[in-house]
């Protein structure tokens, strides 16, 4: 008498699956504390005291796939062309400043201005400009300046990448 083909042990598969039950009858057993963020007991009398340590926060170096880089201290007549790209697909992440990224908003990301700062970014192709809030940083693509959110790119005209011209025109301290 043979054994049908769907009724033999394979060693391997059994313990595969065992290891498999396992490690989710253990999972399920994990017991997890809800951590609540804590509150403060009172407001800051003084906000913009806070906001500028904060702000040195995000101005410090910084190391991205193993390249270190240093923010400006000061940007007054920063002026650069190089390649624009956009992004839209991190909505709702927190940038570098802290804050969560709309892709609607008229934002953008920079290596190395400091944080948060506004520019002008002028398509080199169609002259047209639009002022942003720098509040996050990258791009890390070799090759680019800029990440404009999907807003931005589209008030000047960019459905991919384009060149530009940032001109750095105040900081928001």
């Amino acid at each position: 008498m043979t054994i049908p083909f769907f009724f033999t042990i394979d060693r391997k598969k059994t313990a595969l699956f065992c290891i498999v039950w396992a490690a989710l009858l253990f999972n399920g057993c994990a017991t997890r504390k809800a951590v609540s963020p804590a509150l403060p007991l009172y407001r800051s009398q003084t906000p913009h005291a806070e906001h500028s340590r904060h702000k040195a926060a995000y101005n410090r170096p910084y190391q991205v796939k193993g390249k270190t880089y240093y923010p400006m201290t000061s940007a007054a007549g920063y002026e650069e062309v190089g390649t624009a790209s956009w992004y839209g697909s991190e909505s709702g992440n927190r940038t570098a400043t802290g804050s969560r990224f709309r892709s609607q908003r008229l934002t953008a990301a920079h290596k190395t201005l400091p944080l948060p700062c506004k520019v002008r970014v002028t398509n080199l192709h169609n002259g047209r400009s639009v002022d942003v809030l720098v509040n996050d940083r990258g791009p890390f693509k070799k090759g680019r300046l800029i990440d404009l959110s999907q807003a931005a790119a589209r008030r000047i005209g960019i459905r991919g990448l384009a060149k530009v011209k940032v001109e750095y025109l105040s900081s928001l301290e």
